[in-house]
Protein backbone atom coordinates (compact mmCIF):
# COMPACT_ATOMS: atom_id res chain seq x y z
CA UNK A 1 0.00 0.00 0.00
CA UNK A 2 1.48 3.40 0.87
CA UNK A 3 3.52 5.37 3.36
CA UNK A 4 2.58 9.07 3.46
CA UNK A 5 4.69 11.98 4.71
CA UNK A 6 3.74 15.65 4.90
CA UNK A 7 6.75 17.87 5.57
CA UNK A 8 6.31 21.51 6.57
CA UNK A 9 3.00 21.82 4.71
CA UNK A 10 1.35 25.23 4.68
CA UNK A 11 -1.66 26.25 2.62
CA UNK A 12 -3.13 29.72 2.27
CA UNK A 13 -6.24 30.86 0.42
CA UNK A 14 -5.84 34.62 -0.02
CA UNK A 15 -5.52 36.06 3.50
CA UNK A 16 -6.71 32.84 5.16
CA UNK A 17 -4.14 30.31 6.41
CA UNK A 18 -5.77 26.87 6.26
CA UNK A 19 -2.67 24.89 7.31
CA UNK A 20 0.51 26.03 9.01
CA UNK A 21 3.78 24.04 9.02
CA UNK A 22 2.03 20.66 9.16
CA UNK A 23 4.29 17.65 9.69
CA UNK A 24 2.51 14.33 9.51
CA UNK A 25 3.51 10.72 8.91
CA UNK A 26 1.09 7.89 8.14
CA UNK A 27 2.57 4.40 8.19
CA UNK A 28 1.97 1.84 5.47
CA UNK A 29 -1.27 -0.03 6.24
CA UNK A 30 -2.28 2.32 9.06
CA UNK A 31 -5.79 3.62 9.80
CA UNK A 32 -5.02 7.25 10.61
CA UNK A 33 -7.79 9.60 11.76
CA UNK A 34 -7.48 13.37 11.51
CA UNK A 35 -9.78 14.90 14.13
CA UNK A 36 -10.84 18.53 14.22
CA UNK A 37 -13.77 20.91 14.15
CA UNK A 38 -15.09 22.65 11.03
CA UNK A 39 -12.40 24.95 9.66
CA UNK A 40 -9.51 23.12 11.36
CA UNK A 41 -7.93 22.19 8.00
CA UNK A 42 -8.94 18.52 7.71
CA UNK A 43 -10.45 18.61 4.21
CA UNK A 44 -7.62 20.84 2.94
CA UNK A 45 -5.10 18.22 4.11
CA UNK A 46 -7.05 15.51 2.29
CA UNK A 47 -7.28 17.54 -0.92
CA UNK A 48 -3.53 18.25 -0.85
CA UNK A 49 -2.71 14.54 -0.56
CA UNK A 50 -5.22 13.73 -3.31
CA UNK A 51 -3.59 16.31 -5.60
CA UNK A 52 -6.71 18.48 -5.87
CA UNK A 53 -4.82 21.40 -4.26
CA UNK A 54 -1.16 22.39 -4.30
CA UNK A 55 0.60 23.35 -1.04
CA UNK A 56 1.79 26.93 -0.58
CA UNK A 57 4.91 25.51 1.10
CA UNK A 58 6.24 22.06 2.03
CA UNK A 59 6.43 18.62 0.45
CA UNK A 60 4.09 15.63 0.15
CA UNK A 61 5.69 12.22 -0.25
CA UNK A 62 3.95 8.93 -0.99
CA UNK A 63 6.26 5.93 -0.64
CA UNK A 64 9.20 8.34 -0.59
CA UNK A 65 8.23 9.89 -3.94
CA UNK A 66 7.74 13.68 -4.01
CA UNK A 67 4.23 14.37 -5.35
CA UNK A 68 4.92 17.99 -6.42
CA UNK A 69 4.63 17.26 -10.15
CA UNK A 70 2.11 14.43 -9.90
CA UNK A 71 -1.51 15.13 -10.85
CA UNK A 72 -4.51 13.71 -9.02
CA UNK A 73 -5.01 10.83 -11.49
CA UNK A 74 -1.36 9.75 -11.25
CA UNK A 75 -1.31 9.50 -7.44
CA UNK A 76 -3.58 6.44 -7.35
CA UNK A 77 -5.60 7.58 -4.35
CA UNK A 78 -9.33 7.01 -3.80
CA UNK A 79 -11.44 9.76 -2.28
CA UNK A 80 -14.69 8.95 -0.46
CA UNK A 81 -16.78 12.00 0.37
CA UNK A 82 -19.68 12.80 2.68
CA UNK A 83 -21.78 13.52 -0.42
CA UNK A 84 -22.17 10.35 -2.44
CA UNK A 85 -20.38 10.72 -5.79
CA UNK A 86 -22.60 8.30 -7.73
CA UNK A 87 -24.28 8.40 -11.14
CA UNK A 88 -28.02 8.30 -10.34
CA UNK A 89 -29.09 6.87 -13.74
CA UNK A 90 -26.61 3.99 -13.47
CA UNK A 91 -27.18 0.76 -11.60
CA UNK A 92 -24.99 -0.14 -8.64
CA UNK A 93 -23.02 -2.54 -10.86
CA UNK A 94 -22.45 0.18 -13.48
CA UNK A 95 -21.30 2.60 -10.79
CA UNK A 96 -18.84 0.03 -9.44
CA UNK A 97 -17.56 -0.78 -12.94
CA UNK A 98 -17.09 2.84 -13.94
CA UNK A 99 -13.64 3.49 -12.35
CA UNK A 100 -12.27 0.36 -14.06
CA UNK A 101 -13.32 1.47 -17.55
CA UNK A 102 -11.25 4.66 -17.70
CA UNK A 103 -8.65 5.08 -20.45
CA UNK A 104 -5.90 5.09 -17.81
CA UNK A 105 -6.71 1.62 -16.41
CA UNK A 106 -8.26 -0.51 -19.18
CA UNK A 107 -9.07 -3.53 -17.03
CA UNK A 108 -10.08 -6.77 -18.76
CA UNK A 109 -13.91 -7.34 -18.68
CA UNK A 110 -13.60 -10.68 -16.85
CA UNK A 111 -11.47 -9.05 -14.14
CA UNK A 112 -13.94 -6.15 -13.87
CA UNK A 113 -16.73 -8.62 -13.15
CA UNK A 114 -14.59 -10.50 -10.61
CA UNK A 115 -13.59 -7.30 -8.79
CA UNK A 116 -17.13 -5.91 -8.71
CA UNK A 117 -18.57 -9.19 -7.42
CA UNK A 118 -15.89 -9.44 -4.71
CA UNK A 119 -16.45 -5.84 -3.55
CA UNK A 120 -20.23 -6.30 -3.54
CA UNK A 121 -19.85 -9.40 -1.37
CA UNK A 122 -17.44 -7.61 1.01
CA UNK A 123 -19.84 -4.67 1.48
CA UNK A 124 -22.98 -6.84 1.47
CA UNK A 125 -24.56 -5.06 -1.49
CA UNK A 126 -24.83 -8.06 -3.86
CA UNK A 127 -28.64 -7.84 -3.79
CA UNK A 128 -28.45 -4.21 -4.95
CA UNK A 129 -26.26 -4.67 -8.04
CA UNK A 130 -29.08 -4.25 -10.58
CA UNK A 131 -30.82 -1.39 -8.75
CA UNK A 132 -30.47 2.25 -9.84
CA UNK A 133 -28.60 4.27 -7.22
CA UNK A 134 -31.36 6.90 -6.97
CA UNK A 135 -33.48 4.15 -5.34
CA UNK A 136 -31.00 3.42 -2.54
CA UNK A 137 -31.04 4.52 1.10
CA UNK A 138 -28.28 6.78 2.47
CA UNK A 139 -26.40 3.85 4.01
CA UNK A 140 -26.62 1.81 0.79
CA UNK A 141 -25.38 4.76 -1.27
CA UNK A 142 -22.41 5.24 1.04
CA UNK A 143 -21.57 1.53 0.75
CA UNK A 144 -21.57 1.86 -3.05
CA UNK A 145 -19.35 4.98 -2.80
CA UNK A 146 -16.88 3.03 -0.68
CA UNK A 147 -17.14 0.12 -3.12
CA UNK A 148 -16.21 2.39 -6.03
CA UNK A 149 -13.08 3.34 -4.14
CA UNK A 150 -12.13 -0.25 -3.21
CA UNK A 151 -12.69 -1.73 -6.66
CA UNK A 152 -9.77 0.30 -8.05
CA UNK A 153 -7.28 -1.16 -5.51
CA UNK A 154 -5.72 2.27 -4.88
CA UNK A 155 -2.55 2.95 -2.90
CA UNK A 156 -4.33 5.21 -0.43
CA UNK A 157 -7.93 5.63 0.77
CA UNK A 158 -8.85 9.21 1.70
CA UNK A 159 -12.19 9.56 3.49
CA UNK A 160 -13.79 12.94 4.17
CA UNK A 161 -16.44 12.52 6.90
CA UNK A 162 -18.10 9.67 4.95
CA UNK A 163 -20.44 8.67 7.79
CA UNK A 164 -21.64 12.06 9.05
CA UNK A 165 -24.82 12.15 6.94
CA UNK A 166 -26.01 8.77 8.26
CA UNK A 167 -28.21 8.07 11.27
CA UNK A 168 -26.54 7.03 14.54
CA UNK A 169 -27.21 3.27 14.32
CA UNK A 170 -25.99 3.02 10.73
CA UNK A 171 -22.92 5.13 11.53
CA UNK A 172 -22.03 2.68 14.28
CA UNK A 173 -22.44 -0.33 11.97
CA UNK A 174 -20.38 1.24 9.17
CA UNK A 175 -17.61 2.26 11.60
CA UNK A 176 -17.07 -1.40 12.41
CA UNK A 177 -17.32 -2.43 8.75
CA UNK A 178 -14.82 0.20 7.59
CA UNK A 179 -12.30 -0.78 10.25
CA UNK A 180 -12.65 -4.48 9.36
CA UNK A 181 -12.37 -3.63 5.68
CA UNK A 182 -9.14 -1.69 6.23
CA UNK A 183 -7.65 -4.56 8.22
CA UNK A 184 -8.64 -7.13 5.56
CA UNK A 185 -7.25 -4.99 2.72
CA UNK A 186 -4.11 -4.05 4.67
CA UNK A 187 -4.66 -0.61 3.15
CA UNK A 188 -3.51 2.86 4.21
CA UNK A 189 -6.55 4.88 5.29
CA UNK A 190 -6.68 8.58 6.11
CA UNK A 191 -10.08 9.30 7.61
CA UNK A 192 -11.06 12.84 8.60
CA UNK A 193 -13.87 13.58 11.04
CA UNK A 194 -15.12 16.07 13.63
CA UNK A 195 -16.61 13.15 15.61
CA UNK A 196 -14.25 12.07 18.40
CA UNK A 197 -16.15 8.78 18.92
CA UNK A 198 -15.34 7.85 15.30
CA UNK A 199 -11.72 8.85 15.89
CA UNK A 200 -11.35 6.86 19.12
CA UNK A 201 -13.11 3.73 17.87
CA UNK A 202 -11.49 3.48 14.42
CA UNK A 203 -8.02 4.99 14.47
CA UNK A 204 -4.72 3.19 14.96
CA UNK A 205 -3.40 6.71 15.33
CA UNK A 206 -5.16 10.05 15.77
CA UNK A 207 -3.93 13.50 14.80
CA UNK A 208 -5.76 16.40 16.47
CA UNK A 209 -5.98 19.53 14.29
CA UNK A 210 -6.81 23.00 15.57
CA UNK A 211 -6.80 26.11 13.37
CA UNK A 212 -4.55 24.52 10.76
CA UNK A 213 -1.99 23.21 13.23
CA UNK A 214 -1.40 19.64 14.32
CA UNK A 215 -1.66 19.78 18.10
CA UNK A 216 -0.99 16.15 19.03
CA UNK A 217 -0.52 12.76 17.38
CA UNK A 218 -0.72 9.39 19.11
CA UNK A 219 -2.74 6.26 19.71
CA UNK A 220 -6.31 6.78 20.99
CA UNK A 221 -5.11 5.60 24.43
CA UNK A 222 -2.18 8.07 24.50
CA UNK A 223 -4.33 11.02 23.49
CA UNK A 224 -7.12 10.11 25.92
CA UNK A 225 -4.93 9.53 28.99
CA UNK A 226 -2.14 12.00 28.27
CA UNK A 227 -3.48 15.03 26.35
CA UNK A 228 -0.85 17.60 25.44
CA UNK A 229 -3.05 20.55 26.42
CA UNK A 230 -6.54 21.51 27.56
CA UNK A 231 -7.77 21.77 23.96
CA UNK A 232 -7.02 18.09 23.31
CA UNK A 233 -8.35 17.17 26.76
CA UNK A 234 -11.74 18.61 25.82
CA UNK A 235 -11.66 17.48 22.16
CA UNK A 236 -11.27 13.78 22.96
CA UNK A 237 -13.59 11.90 25.30
CA UNK A 238 -17.36 11.79 25.70
CA UNK A 239 -18.24 13.31 28.09
CA UNK A 240 -15.08 15.46 27.87
CA UNK A 241 -12.45 15.81 30.59
CA UNK A 242 -13.39 18.02 33.56
CA UNK A 243 -11.06 21.02 33.90
CA UNK A 244 -10.87 22.59 37.35
CA UNK A 245 -8.86 25.80 37.92
CA UNK A 246 -6.85 26.11 41.12
CA UNK A 247 -3.38 25.73 42.62
CA UNK A 248 -1.34 23.48 44.89
CA UNK A 249 -1.61 24.03 48.63
CA UNK A 250 -0.23 21.71 51.30
CA UNK A 251 0.10 18.79 48.91
CA UNK A 252 -3.56 19.13 47.85
CA UNK A 253 -5.33 20.46 44.79
CA UNK A 254 -7.02 23.64 45.98
CA UNK A 255 -9.86 24.39 43.54
CA UNK A 256 -10.96 27.97 42.95
CA UNK A 257 -14.40 26.81 44.10
CA UNK A 258 -13.08 26.57 47.66
CA UNK A 259 -12.64 22.80 48.08
CA UNK A 260 -9.44 20.76 48.14
CA UNK A 261 -8.84 17.26 46.76
CA UNK A 262 -5.93 14.80 47.22
CA UNK A 263 -3.14 14.47 44.67
CA UNK A 264 -0.64 11.71 43.85
CA UNK A 265 2.96 12.35 44.95
CA UNK A 266 4.14 12.69 41.32
CA UNK A 267 1.60 15.46 40.69
CA UNK A 268 2.64 17.36 43.82
CA UNK A 269 6.31 17.31 42.83
CA UNK A 270 5.44 18.42 39.26
CA UNK A 271 3.39 21.44 40.31
CA UNK A 272 4.34 24.64 42.11
CA UNK A 273 2.75 27.90 43.22
CA UNK A 274 1.60 28.96 39.74
CA UNK A 275 -2.07 28.80 38.66
CA UNK A 276 -2.97 25.29 37.51
CA UNK A 277 -5.82 23.51 35.78
CA UNK A 278 -6.58 20.03 37.12
CA UNK A 279 -7.93 17.62 34.51
CA UNK A 280 -9.99 14.58 35.52
CA UNK A 281 -12.06 12.24 33.35
CA UNK A 282 -15.73 11.79 34.39
CA UNK A 283 -15.17 8.09 35.10
CA UNK A 284 -12.45 9.05 37.62
CA UNK A 285 -14.70 11.48 39.55
CA UNK A 286 -16.23 9.60 42.49
CA UNK A 287 -19.42 10.27 44.45
CA UNK A 288 -19.12 9.04 48.06
CA UNK A 289 -20.19 10.09 51.54
CA UNK A 290 -17.51 11.92 53.52
CA UNK A 291 -15.57 12.97 50.37
CA UNK A 292 -13.90 16.43 50.55
CA UNK A 293 -15.83 18.14 47.71
CA UNK A 294 -19.47 19.22 47.91
CA UNK A 295 -21.78 19.76 44.95
CA UNK A 296 -25.42 19.87 43.97
CA UNK A 297 -26.81 17.58 41.26
CA UNK A 298 -27.56 19.74 38.23
CA UNK A 299 -28.57 17.12 35.65
CA UNK A 300 -28.75 13.33 35.18
CA UNK A 301 -28.50 11.47 31.86
CA UNK A 302 -29.44 7.78 31.87
CA UNK A 303 -27.33 5.74 29.45
CA UNK A 304 -28.53 2.26 30.37
CA UNK A 305 -25.44 0.74 32.01
CA UNK A 306 -24.43 4.06 33.54
CA UNK A 307 -25.57 7.56 34.39
CA UNK A 308 -23.76 10.76 33.53
CA UNK A 309 -24.31 13.15 36.42
CA UNK A 310 -23.64 16.87 36.04
CA UNK A 311 -22.64 18.47 39.34
CA UNK A 312 -22.66 22.14 40.30
CA UNK A 313 -19.62 22.79 42.49
CA UNK A 314 -19.55 26.53 43.22
CA UNK A 315 -19.68 28.24 39.81
CA UNK A 316 -18.29 25.17 38.02
CA UNK A 317 -20.17 22.33 36.30
CA UNK A 318 -18.47 18.93 36.55
CA UNK A 319 -19.50 15.58 35.08
CA UNK A 320 -19.21 12.17 36.73
CA UNK A 321 -19.96 8.74 35.27
CA UNK A 322 -21.67 6.55 37.88
CA UNK A 323 -23.29 3.07 37.82
CA UNK A 324 -26.91 2.95 36.61
CA UNK A 325 -28.15 1.72 39.99
CA UNK A 326 -26.85 4.82 41.81
CA UNK A 327 -29.86 6.42 43.52
CA UNK A 328 -29.65 10.14 42.90
CA UNK A 329 -31.95 12.98 41.85
CA UNK A 330 -31.64 16.57 40.65
CA UNK A 331 -30.84 19.12 43.39
CA UNK A 332 -29.47 16.43 45.75
CA UNK A 333 -26.40 17.60 47.70
CA UNK A 334 -23.58 15.07 47.21
CA UNK A 335 -19.93 14.67 48.25
CA UNK A 336 -17.31 13.94 45.62
CA UNK A 337 -13.62 13.20 45.19
CA UNK A 338 -11.42 11.86 42.38
CA UNK A 339 -8.81 9.21 41.67
CA UNK A 340 -5.58 11.11 42.53
CA UNK A 341 -3.54 8.89 40.20
CA UNK A 342 -5.61 9.97 37.18
CA UNK A 343 -5.34 13.76 37.59
CA UNK A 344 -3.58 15.58 34.74
CA UNK A 345 -1.97 18.93 35.60
CA UNK A 346 -2.05 21.75 33.05
CA UNK A 347 -0.41 25.16 33.28
CA UNK A 348 -3.21 27.58 34.23
CA UNK A 349 -2.15 30.20 31.66
CA UNK A 350 -0.87 28.29 28.63
CA UNK A 351 -3.08 25.22 29.05
CA UNK A 352 -0.10 22.94 28.31
CA UNK A 353 0.18 19.69 30.26
CA UNK A 354 3.05 19.77 32.75
CA UNK A 355 4.05 16.31 31.47
CA UNK A 356 4.62 17.82 28.02
CA UNK A 357 5.98 21.22 29.09
CA UNK A 358 9.57 22.11 28.31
Amino acid sequence: MAHIELKGISKTFGDHTALQNLNLEIADGEFFVLLGQTGAGKTTTLRLIAGLEKPTAGRILIDGEDMAEWGAAERDVALVLQQYSLYPRYTVRENLEFPLKSRIRRVDPSEIKERVDRVAKTLRIEHLLDRKTDRLSGGEMQRVSIGRAIVRKPHVFLMDEPLSALDAKLREALRTELKNLQMNLGATFLFVTHDQIEAMSMGDKIGVLNNGQLVQTGTPHQIYTNPVNTFVARAVGSPPMNLIDGKLAGGQAMANGGYSLPLATASISAGDARPLTFGIRPEDLVLEGGAPGEARVHDIENHGVEKIVTLRAGEKLLQATVPAQTKIKIEDVVRFSWNPEKVVLFDGESGISLRHAG
